[in-house]
């Protein structure tokens, strides 16, 4: 079984993150201040180097000024394999 990182699912949600803060015009930096947390913080969940538990992705959406529900709907529309059972 592969690592829990490498699901698609994790990596849609990482490059996700990152398209919707550069939409915002806001930097890595901008992001982690907000959250209180090192600029590193952001830019290993963008990169796929370390998953967001619900509580952090909460925070994260939070900073990034956008609904959750909107979120999971377009993690949920792209081309992800079935979910586990």
């Amino acid at each position: 079984m592969a690592h829990p990182i490498h699901d698609p699912r994790n990596q849609r949600i990482a490059a996700l993150l990152a398209d919707l803060r550069k939409r915002r015009g806001l930097l890595q930096e901008d992001v982690a201040e907000r959250l209180h947390r090192p600029q590193s913080f952001v830019s290993k969940y963008e990169s796929g180097m370390r998953r967001v538990d619900l509580v952090e992705l909460l925070d994260i959406l939070g900073a990034l000024e956008t609904d959750p529900h909107e979120f999971i709907d377009q993690v949920l529309a792209g081309p992800i394999r079935s979910l586990p059972r």
